[in-house]
C-alpha cells in the first residue's frame, strides 16, 4: 500500500454525519426516547460504553433489517465533510472513520463521503430481525484508539502526522493518541481534553489544521 502523507479519523455519529445511528433504528421499535437518554450519559461519559451499548442494543430487538434501508434514508452528513475528505485527499491525506454505531448503515454512507477506511459494530440478526445484540467485540474507546494507530502503521504515518475528531468520552482514548486531538460539536469533557475545539459545527473548519 502507497505511504499516506497524513491520516484522518473522524467519529461518525454526530462528528462524520449529524444523526446517532441508533436513535434512528430505535425509532423503528418506538423505543428512540429511552436509548437518546442512555446514548447521551455514553457521551458524557458517566457510563462506560460498551456496558451501555449492550443495553442500548437490546432495545433494538425484533426490529426488521428492512428498516435499514429508512434508516440510511434519514442521514445527515455534516456539513463541510465532503469538503474536507477532498482536501484530505488533495494533500495526499487518507481519511478513516472509527464508530461505535453499525456497519450496516456505514458501509452504504462511508464511501460517498470520501471515506478511505472505517471499522464499527455488527448486529445480530435471526429470522430478518435483529436479536438485541453485538456480533462481535464492540468499538470502544480502546478499539478505536487501536483503530488510528494500526491504520497509521499501515499507511507509514508518524503518530504525529495524525489527527482524530470527536464527540463523546468514547472519543478521547483515539484523540490522546493521535498528533492532534479536535473536538467537534463535543460534550464538555470532551472540550476540555482536546487539542482544539473546532466551534461552528463545520468540518471545513478542520481544512486549515491539515499538514
Amino acid at each position: 500500500m502507497t505511504a499516506a502523507r497524513f491520516l484522518v479519523v473522524l467519529d461518525a455519529d454526530s462528528t462524520l454525519i449529524r444523526n446517532e445511528v441508533i436513535e434512528l433504528l430505535a425509532d423503528e421499535a418506538g423505543r428512540r426516547a429511552e436509548v437518546h437518554a442512555a446514548t447521551e450519559a455514553a457521551m458524557r461519559g458517566e457510563v462506560d460504553f460498551a456496558t451501555s451499548l449492550r443495553s442500548r442494543v437490546a432495545a433494538l430487538e425484533g426490529v426488521a433489517v428492512t428498516a435499514y434501508e429508512r434508516v440510511r434514508a434519514r442521514i445527515e452528513p455534516t456539513q463541510g465533510v465532503r469538503e474536507l475528505t477532498a482536501a484530505v485527499h488533495a494533500r495526499g491525506g487518507v481519511v478513516g472513520v472509527v464508530s461505535g454505531g453499525f456497519h450496516e448503515i456505514l458501509d452504504h454512507v462511508a464511501p460517498g463521503l470520501g471515506v478511505d477506511r472505517w471499522r464499527a459494530n455488527r448486529l445480530d440478526v435471526a429470522s430478518g430481525a435483529l436479536t438485541g445484540t453485538v456480533d462481535g467485540e464492540i468499538v470502544d474507546a480502546a478499539v478505536k484508539a487501536a483503530s488510528l494507530q494500526q491504520w497509521a502503521d499501515e499507511l507509514g504515518v508518524s503518530r504525529r502526522a495524525t489527527i482524530a475528531i470527536g464527540d463523546g468520552a468514547n472519543d478521547l482514548t483515539m484523540m490522546s493518541v493521535a498528533g492532534l486531538g479536535l473536538a467537534f460539536n463535543a460534550k464538555p469533557a470532551v472540550r476540555a481534553a482536546a487539542s482544539l475545539v473546532i466551534g461552528p459545527q463545520d468540518l471545513a473548519e478542520v481544512i486549515p489544521l491539515l499538514p
